[in-house]
């Protein structure tokens, strides 16, 4: 754990293209030749921080509490949020660098998005997580969206949004989220002049 923690806090401070093998061994106080032989690239090493929580927050997954478009919209109001917060910008933009790179970190980064990528994982173990897809196939079932509704292009389109938000450094303004999951849904309708 000292390793990925190491990893973590390097990550956050230099960014990926920044971050060495070297360096995370020197941090967390062990032998490269320890790293190297259960994390053979630090893209390795990155994936796992991710995996492990230690580099995005683990409380992005959508709630199941009201309709699909509420939970939506209040999933997109707490992942806005989260990329908005200065304090994360450096670290968001190397991990979408590295998960350009590397199709595990664009795996975990989707998956900390509450994206379903590892949800057959999280199912085969127990976890009581659910993602995105799970919320949208309830509201299918439900009722809210249509029995054959692209689940997983609406899941893309959200996400596609965050990223889009990362790279872009664009503002937010009142009432993004809820236009947004309109959109998406197909709901939205421009107000009236």
């Amino acid at each position: 754990m000292a390793i990925l923690s190491a990893t973590a806090r390097l990550f956050v401070k230099k960014g990926f293209s920044q971050l060495s093998i070297e360096g995370i061994a020197a941090e967390a106080g062990v032998g490269k030749q320890t790293i190297y032989r259960w994390w053979p690239t630090k893209s390795d090493l990155v994936a796992e921080a991710l995996i492990e929580g230690m580099l995005m927050p683990g409380h992005l997954e959508p709630r199941f509490a009201g309709t699909l478009r509420d939970d939506l919209v209040h999933w997109m109001l707490r992942v806005l949020a989260f990329v908005d917060d200065p304090q994360y910008d450096e670290m968001l933009k190397s991990l979408l660098a590295a998960g350009a790179t590397n199709p595990a970190i664009g795996a975990q980064i989707r998956d900390r998005l509450g994206a379903d990528a590892g949800l057959a994982y999280r199912l085969e173990n127990g976890a009581a997580e659910a993602g995105l897809g799970r919320r949208i196939e309830k509201g299918i079932a439900a009722g809210e969206l249509a029995a054959d509704a692209p689940i997983s292009s609406i899941i893309e389109l959200l996400t596609g949004a965050v990223v889009l938000r990362v790279v872009a450094r664009s503002a937010a303004d009142e009432g993004e989220a809820e236009r947004l999951v309109d959109v998406v849904l197909g709901r939205y309708a421009p107000p009236a002049r």
